[in-house]
């Protein structure tokens, strides 16, 4: 089922259809392609990002960034819909989807450098792709922004260190505030050479356990296997997947966070969370609202860290009611 969005933002039927319409994200339910390349070097990595955009050029922009071990698969439903009135932009971050791994150009980095555990590099990459496609946009106002998992870090470093400015935030289950990790991080960690080496159903089984704890809801089989691939079907794959996974566990936001004071005064700042998130809990929801000065929380009930699948509807109705209100 493809989601629609009717005619008029504003008004009650528009959240009502979303909340009826919006099907959860899966490979069948959208024929986007990331058929654009922007390529950025930093001194430490040459990147190659793969991106697409969707909607008439002349509407707001609206930017999705996905978080690990995800991609913009994630955001195709909502995308689909949202381009009736918005130019919705999606890319899939260094490592994930379409978009390979940063190519070092030198060999003398430290470990945790070349790492990027703490998302200084693709954030860099990702304020530059902003900046980027910002030349395209008639007014000044910058885009409205919706993360999710670690694209909340990388959106929230790109706006404090590198100075991109958003018509909106709205931050989903997102990766802000420390302490980080979680028992699987740290065990990938400890033992990175072991899961390296895990190849074939074992390795499948136990990406696969890691996609399904972070539902609350049974993923149907299309949508495993949709989310899996890109971590199984190949080496390259495979040790992308521990690399994120000891990446996670080494993440740090202590250079920004004294900082979060200052977004919810530059731009309105939503806060969506799953009730049932059990990577990250609840509780951090309502710690972040109180940190970035953000307007509002809001908790979805009967979904946990991936709640564009476990409650799509109701993600569409928030989605749906935060854009209509901050600026068609």
């Amino acid at each position: 089922m493809t989601a629609s969005i009717c005619a008029v933002p504003s008004s009650s039927s528009f959240h009502l259809m979303v909340a009826l319409n919006m099907a959860p994200p899966s490979s069948s339910s959208s024929d986007i392609i990331l058929d654009q390349t922007f390529k950025h070097a930093t001194p430490i990595f040459n990147y190659q990002i793969h991106w697409t955009s969707l909607g008439d050029s002349t509407l707001p922009p609206l930017i999705f960034v996905h978080g690990t071990p995800w991609s913009s698969l994630i955001w195709h439903t909502y995308a689909q819909s949202l381009s009736q009135y918005f130019r919705v932009y999606l890319f899939d971050n260094p490592g994930f989807g379409d978009s390979p791994l940063g190519e070092l150009r030198t060999d003398n980095v430290s470990k945790k450098v070349a790492l990027d555990a703490d998302l200084a590099q693709q954030s860099e990459v990702f304020a530059a792709l902003y900046k980027f496609w910002a030349q395209e946009w008639r007014e000044g106002k910058g885009a409205h922004v919706v993360a999710h998992d670690h694209g909340g870090l990388m959106s929230l470093r790109a706006h404090l260190l590198h100075g991109c400015q958003y018509r909106s935030l709205c931050l989903i289950d997102v990766v802000a505030l420390g302490p980080f990790g979680q028992p699987l991080f740290r065990l990938v960690a400890e033992n990175e050479g072991v899961f390296a080496a895990l190849t074939g159903p074992i390795f499948e089984g136990v990406v696969e356990s890691y996609i399904r704890d972070a539902a609350h809801t049974e993923l149907s089989r299309e949508t495993m296997d949709a989310l899996k691939k890109p971590w199984i079907m190949s080496e390259e794959g495979r040790k992308g997947f521990v690399r994120q996974m000891v990446q996670a566990n080494s993440r740090s936001a202590e250079d920004v966070e004294g900082r979060y004071h200052e977004v919810g005064r530059n731009m309105p700042v939503k806060i969506i969370w799953g009730k049932e998130d059990g990577w990250i809990p609840v509780e951090t929801a309502q710690r972040l609202k109180e940190k970035l000065n953000a307007e509002d929380v809001v908790v979805i009930e009967g979904a946990g860290h991936l709640v564009m699948y476990d409650q799509p509807g109701r993600l569409g109705i928030e989605l749906g009611w935060w854009l209509s209100r901050k600026g068609i």
